[in-house]
């Protein structure tokens, strides 16, 4: 496992980003030429989540950031609709921009959802980059989230929980935590429910596929992330032939916007990985 050093926070400001729509209902950010990289973002987010991922790369980069379904500007998926659904999901954006090939980093469900691509869609896939991502939550941690999945059709979107989940309280995290507090009020309620209730119960749907992703694989997280962990981090890593860990120290679960600069030069890392050798 590669510890990474805490890094100071340069998250750019949450100014929405124009968005096109698919014939399928799904919104993204488009920019840059190069080699695609699509990023996808987690539970209640939307694509501005990646704005300094989206900055850093697409001066190398076709950069295409999506809102997940139920997120941002893209259509809801029915209610009930399991992980399998967002991959298939994934799929046919894919087949709606063109996309023969691409990189894809993904984040929280996200990463869900781009190990699921990488599972099923083969060398359509050229990396995967794993982004606090799950993997076979123990029964304390499994129980909770479902617990959490359940209550929302009841009690509505959460918007302080998952603060206190996935920020500190120190000062590096503060515009990070309320670009986030702000994001999760702007989600669809019903959109929410549905991704999460995939979220809640997606973490052992792929989880025996990792073997048979042949494509370079990046797992990341920070070591204070108390649900997406190192341990699962590194377990991925481990079953993965190509995957390896990078660990960023003192950071929690939003990683890509508490630290940056740090990232932004694993993911560099990860880009720079041929296809045919670690």
């Amino acid at each position: 496992m590669d510890t990474i050093a805490q890094s100071k926070a340069n998250v750019p400001e949450a100014e929405g980003l124009p968005r096109k729509i698919t014939a399928g209902g799904t919104a993204y950010h488009e920019v840059g030429i190069g080699e695609p990289l699509v990023l996808i973002h987690g539970v209640g987010m939307r694509l501005e989540a990646w704005l300094p991922q989206i900055a850093a790369f697409s001066g190398s980069h076709r950069v295409i950031a999506v809102d997940m379904p139920g997120h941002g500007e893209s259509r809801s998926l029915p209610a009930g609709s399991r992980l399998e659904a967002f991959v298939d999901w994934f799929g046919g954006f894919l087949d709606e921009m063109a996309l023969d090939a691409a990189n894809v980093a993904g984040h929280s469900m996200g990463a869900l959802v781009a190990g699921g691509a990488a599972a099923t869609f083969g060398e359509r896939i050229r990396r995967v980059a794993y982004l606090n991502g799950v993997y076979r939550r123990d029964s304390e941690a499994k129980a909770a989230v479902l617990a959490r999945a359940a209550a929302i059709p009841v009690t509505g979107v959460d918007k302080e929980g998952p603060l206190l989940r996935w920020f500190g309280d120190d000062a590096q995290s503060a515009t990070a935590r309320e670009l986030t507090r702000n994001w999760l009020g702007l989600v669809d309620p019903q959109g929410y429910a549905t991704a999460y209730a995939a979220f809640a119960g997606g973490d052992e749907t792929y989880a025996d596929r990792w073997p048979q992703v042949l494509v370079p694989a990046l797992f990341l997280t920070g070591s204070d992330d108390p649900n997406s962990t190192p341990q699962m981090a590194e377990q991925m890593a481990a079953a993965a032939p190509r995957g390896w860990v990078r660990i960023v120290e003192g950071h929690r679960h939003m990683v890509n916007l508490t630290a940056p600069e740090i990232v932004n030069e694993l993911l560099a890392e990860w880009l720079s990985c041929g296809e045919d050798a670690r």
